[in-house]
């Protein structure tokens, strides 16, 4: 596996990164500048950005790969283990790879704010993220849609293309929702916390693969 291309990152850099991305989950990138970014780090240097980075797009870019190489070596990981036994063999195994490798980041430091992100920056800047993955970071995700389409029911093409696109759009969306409950320290979140949820969005997202066409 190739290695993280930001593991050279100062400890000021990768600071400046979880702040960023925790300001781009709440604001999205355009609403967010450089000075923004600075001052929430506790700077008064406000090219400290650049300094570091080049630039707030080569920012953004490096947070991208940031959680996706993580998440992209953990569904590689587990698919490799399934594949190597003769499986997947059933929707609910695929679900589980796409579902749990994005949950609990703290090994990237972007644990509370990494799916909005993403989600946010997919919605307004699709190049921009697409770019940043480089064809490279998501490949675990294909091959989860490549054993999807495989063990999908029996329909057309193009119904299977149009229910991965729900799933993407789901998985992302649920995801930040849950990561922007748990961030919330004002109160409880007892569907969010609750050991089933997880479970549950699986099961859930499995009938949506699973429903006859």
């Amino acid at each position: 596996m190739d290695a993280d291309p930001t593991s050279a990152r100062t400890p000021a850099a990768r600071h400046l990164m979880q702040v960023a991305c925790r300001l781009f989950a709440e604001r999205g990138t355009d609403g967010v500048t450089v000075r923004d970014i600075a001052e929430a780090a506790g700077l008064k240097n406000h090219a400290v950005v650049g300094y570091h980075f080049g630039s707030k797009e080569a920012l953004i870019r490096d947070l991208v790969v940031e959680g996706a190489r993580l998440i992209d070596e953990r569904r590689n990981a587990r698919l490799d283990q399934l594949e190597g036994s003769g499986g997947p063999t059933d929707l609910r195994e695929v679900v589980d790879i796409l579902i749990l490798p994005a949950v609990d980041l703290t090994e990237s430091g972007l644990e509370d704010s990494y799916s909005r992100f993403v989600v946010l920056l997919g919605m307004t800047h699709r190049d921009l993220f697409m770019g940043a993955l480089e064809g490279r970071w998501n490949s675990g995700y294909l091959r989860c849609l490549d054993h999807l389409r495989r063990l999908m029911p029996d329909m057309p093409a193009t119904l299977k293309t149009e229910r991965l696109v729900f799933v993407g759009a789901y998985l992302g969306s649920v995801l930040a929702a849950r990561e922007a409950a748990l961030a919330d320290r004002s109160r409880d979140h007892p569907t969010w916390s609750a050991a089933g949820t997880l479970d549950h969005f699986a099961r859930t997202m499995t009938a949506l693969l699973g429903a006859p066409a």
